[in-house]
């Protein structure tokens, strides 16, 4: 059964000319076991929602998952889909991609980030028994994590959570061959990395990862333990390959057809590629079906509980019915009241009236919980041993935690959000475009915004992250501008379920400018025109966050002077180019004068403002100083935009 894997894994490499045989052909005894004896699932249901999660962080030994998939009897993972593998229109893509092949649990490749994902299944697995119970929500997370993955730093912050969670229920199997791309792991570590994990509060075994009773073994040690664990699985890369076993060279190319040939005698291995004896097939597919009892229990179970409506619905990611009614009432009410506040605190403002209604809600902050207004006042927070809380205390760890959320997410029966300064995106950013890669819905909130943050200087004042977070393909980025703006995004980011929201939010306070009723969610269509001119437009004016004040006192100034001038609020940039284009021309105004303020560089503005178009903002890094001192400083005023627009009038 392992050879099985062995060799499917080097057909799909060699056919396609690409891809790494030597992961796949290394763990293929771990992963019999594990699969054929430990891992809880139905081949015939890849969605059943009380499945154990099979991680395969180390992503490049994709045909390790593709070959398990097709050897177990999923549908969609056919002999022609791994014959052509990597190529167009497959399922079976380079790396494993969620959404593309049922059994893929998350896109892995970038390491690390699988192993950081896996946390957040973990997290949310604990989360779900404590809500619903035990009888409905009892399954464990296996990883399977190579070297690269506990090089590159992100793990270090997934096994300190993790550790600090007890996380009990997450078994990473560690691929312990010694072998990199550029050769052997001394060349450039010396980590002793069980002594690392045990540190983290890890429970940690080591074996011989070809010994299959010493697998098995470890794999029930591992069920029994009260807190997650590691397995040293210590392996040949390549193993069975027959001269190439254990070269860095079975790594990420093709064997040959010399090499297999030679392999698959060795192997005693008849049979032509892709074909399978039949009592290898018959054997696995046993496999694949016998978790079949368990799952007709669980869905018993299911039917019966009272809780069996609610649960369905968290899994499938719905919202509770009137989900945004309290949140609509204060929306009323806050047109009339019009405060003055940072929108972080209005950020906040809108979690109290959205987190009583929506009980998949759970949060945290990166260390940064008061200054993202991330807390909802008596939150219980989560932790050992119980896991009911909502609240997350994710420590200084930035990258950990959206890879975490994605996690989360893609675990489903949640809605995970974040809380760190949007400068602090740099440290996250990676996992924020695997999510948005993988369309998981997974709230970011970035506050501190621009330079408005003020004192704490250049090195927190972030003036490229706007235009880098919209830079990323379907990741919805949202700068409200006051109050009842910031309500209206967090209502589209929920609404969104196949896309990850990054909310840009002031430190500062800003005045309100949405001081008149709508029936409607204006900032869900990314731009909108909130003030009209008085008369045929000449100038129009754009704005996002604290600048849209900036903005309609210039339009104040121009229109006193007799220059018609209409103010357009852009909220999200990625909803408003999602618009019929017919609206996108009528907020654009393209017969008119068009200048655009943020406190950000111009990168992205181009499609309001066109070429002869005014950008007011910054060209480089900001300064240590108060915010008023700063904006004045660098020109980003209500008289700029005056001007600007002037010179072009």
């Amino acid at each position: 059964m392992a050879d099985a894997i062995r060799v499917l894994s080097m057909d799909g490499v060699e056919k396609a000319k690409s891809g790494h045989p030597g992961m796949p052909m290394g763990m293929a005894d771990v992963a019999t076991v594990l699969f054929s004896k430990f891992l809880k699932f139905d081949a015939s249901r890849p969605d059943w929602a009380d499945r154990d999660r099979f991680i395969l962080s180390a992503g490049h030994g994709s045909m390790l998952i593709y070959s398990l998939l097709h050897l177990t009897g999923y549908k969609a993972a056919t002999k022609g889909e791994l014959s052509n593998f990597r190529q167009w229109g497959s399922k079976t893509a380079g790396h494993p991609e969620f959404g593309h092949m049922p059994g893929v649990e998350t896109t892995t490749g970038p390491l690390g980030q699988g192993l950081a994902n896996s946390v957040g299944f973990a997290m949310a697995e604990r989360h779900l028994a404590a809500r619903f119970g035990e009888d409905l929500v009892d399954h464990r997370t296996w990883v399977v994590a190579g070297d690269g993955c506990l090089m590159e730093g992100v793990s270090q912050e997934a096994i300190a959570l993790a550790g600090r969670y007890r996380l009990n229920k997450l078994t990473v199997l560690w691929d312990d061959n010694s072998i990199t791309i550029d050769g052997a792991v001394s060349l450039s570590d010396a980590t002793d990395q069980k002594a690392r994990f045990k540190a983290a509060g890890w429970a940690v075994k080591a074996i011989d990862g070809h010994d299959m009773k010493a697998i098995k073994s470890a794999l029930q040690w591992a069920t029994r333990q009260d807190r997650p664990t590691l397995i040293a699985c210590k392996t040949k890369i390549g193993r069975g390959a027959a001269t190439m076993e254990g070269s860095h060279k079975t790594h990420g190319a093709a064997l040959g057809a010399a090499e297999i040939a030679a392999t698959r005698l060795g192997l005693s291995w008849t049979h032509e590629p892709f074909e399978l004896p039949e009592i290898v097939d018959r054997a696995w597919k046993k496999v694949g079906k016998r978790g079949g009892k368990e799952r007709k229990a669980w869905e018993a179970r299911l039917n019966a509980s009272s809780q069996a409506a609610d649960f369905t619905r968290a899994m499938k990611g719905d919202l509770p019915a009137g989900a945004f009614d309290a949140l609509n009432a204060k929306i009323a009410e806050l047109v009339e009241t019009q405060p003055a506040q940072a929108t972080r605190q209005s950020s906040g403002a809108a979690l109290d009236e959205l987190f009583a209604v929506i009980p998949e809600l759970i949060g945290g902050s990166a260390d940064l919980t008061g200054s993202n207004n991330t807390f909802v006042k008596g939150t219980p927070i989560f932790d050992a041993p119980t896991y009911e809380g909502r609240y997350v205390n994710w420590g200084i760890r930035e990258f950990g935690m959206a890879a975490a959320m994605n996690g989360m997410a893609l675990h489903g029966g949640v809605i995970p959000y974040g809380g760190t300064f949007m400068v602090f995106s740099d440290y996250s950013r990676p996992a924020i475009r695997l999510g948005a890669l993988m369309g998981v819905r997974a709230i970011h909130v970035l506050t501190h915004d621009s330079i408005g943050l003020g004192e704490d200087g250049p090195t927190h004042q972030p003036v490229e992250h706007l235009a880098a977070l919209r830079a990323i393909p379907n990741l919805l980025v949202f700068r409200p501008a006051d109050t009842v703006e910031a309500m209206e995004c967090w209502q589209a980011a929920l609404e969104h379920k196949t896309a990850p929201s990054a909310l840009a939010l002031s430190r500062q306070k800003t005045p309100a400018v949405r001081t008149v009723a709508s029936d409607e969610n204006l900032s869900a269509k990314g731009a909108y025109e909130i003030r009209a001119a008085k008369g045929a437009a000449k100038v129009t004016l754009f704005g996002t966050g604290t600048e849209l004040a900036l903005a309609l006192a210039a339009a104040d100034v121009l229109e006193a002077e007799g220059t018609p001038t209409r103010v357009v609020s852009v909220p999200c940039f990625e909803l408003f180019f999602q618009q019929p284009k017919k609206y996108q021309d009528s907020v654009i105004g393209r017969s008119t004068v068009r200048v655009a303020v943020e406190a950000a560089i111009q990168q992205g503005w181009e499609r309001f403002i066109g070429e002869d178009g005014a950008f007011v903002g910054m060209t480089g890094f900001g300064a240590s100083a108060p915010a008023e001192v700063l904006y004045e400083k660098f020109g980003i005023t209500t008289a700029a935009v005056v001007a600007a627009a002037k010179a072009r009038l």
